[in-house]
């Protein structure tokens, strides 16, 4: 199991070094975006929509929509700074409370401890600790720049912490639409949906419920692998040179010029120069050229 923590906790003057490992994984199935025609992956590119050109990593910053449109630009050195202050390597255990005192709107994830180097002994007092008492600790520990508060309890034979959401992070429930205050409910209805209840109650045991929907994906998936199905992406075709293909282009026009009958000059769009001519001159020199370009528009 992957290390993703060390440090310590501490509650009173004890202090026990401890590691952190994700109690829980992600098991959906991941599926990539391909495209229709060739079945590669589709790539997303950083692009800045208002200079329409893509950018590169160094050329991102990190800010906050104060306002709609409005933003606060937050440099790296910045956010380093606070880090550096906030960041502690100890779950501090501040209360002990009861377990059931806790709704669980507001637990959010779990990680199993585990003893660090010659942390056993003092691992072992805080877990029958928790064991007799009947209590639950709670503790503060920043993880990921992000300050946490979590509780700490045994869960069989480990001490396990679990993240809580702080009081402003869980949303206020009268703010959900048409939750109606109070409803006359008859003792005849109430009895039976009771009654329904009691035949449904069991004690609970989490391996028989399963991900039904990802258990079918997984098995739909299996089968199309088994009977050949997958599918490779086309090579990618070279990408032309912008230059080179307008090259080409010319090329083409150029070629497809019809040749011009001997004795006749192609017409100068650019008025010539007159050296040492009157006005006389180069106004009747204008007339000429426009005489021409007007006769060849007429052929063509």
């Amino acid at each position: 199991m992957h290390t993703m923590w060390k440090g310590s906790i501490s509650f009173g003057l004890v202090n026990i070094p401890i590691k952190l490992y994700a109690a829980t994984e992600d098991k959906d199935i991941k599926l990539r975006t391909l495209h229709k025609k060739c079945h590669t992956p589709i790539q997303y590119e950083k692009k800045c929509p208002n200079c329409d050109e893509e950018i590169s990593t160094d050329e991102i910053v990190k800010g906050y929509e104060y306002v709609k449109g409005k933003y606060v630009v937050l440099t790296e050195e910045e956010l380093q700074e606070i880090k550096d202050e906030h960041e502690d390597k100890t779950v501090e255990i501040i209360d002990f409370v009861k377990m059931e005192d806790i709704d669980p709107i507001y637990f959010n994830r779990s990680y199993f401890i585990g003893p660090g180097e010659n942390g056993g002994k003092a691992y072992g007092l805080l877990r029958e600790s928790l064991n007799k008492s009947g209590k639950i600790g709670i503790a503060e520990i920043t993880i990921r720049s992000k300050q946490q508060l979590a509780i700490v309890r045994v869960y069989q034979n480990c001490i396990v912490m679990e993240t809580v959401h702080y009081p402003d992070e869980v949303r206020n429930v009268k703010e959900v639409p048409s939750v109606p205050e109070q409803v006359e409910v008859g003792s005849k209805e109430l009895k039976t949906a009771i009654m329904l209840i009691d035949q449904l109650t069991t004690t609970f045991e989490p391996e028989k419920y399963k991900d039904d929907y990802r258990l079918a994906l997984q098995e739909l998936i299996e089968r199309k692998v088994n009977q050949d199905e997958g599918k490779t992406p086309s090579e990618a075709a070279p990408r032309q040179n912008v230059v080179d293909l307008m090259s080409a282009l010319q090329a083409s026009i150029e070629k497809t010029k019809k040749p011009q009958a001997k004795g006749k000059t192609t017409p100068k769009t650019q008025q010539p120069k007159v050296v040492g001519g009157d006005d006389t001159n180069e106004k009747g020199t204008e007339a000429s050229t426009a005489k021409k370009t007007k006769t060849v528009r007429k052929k063509a």
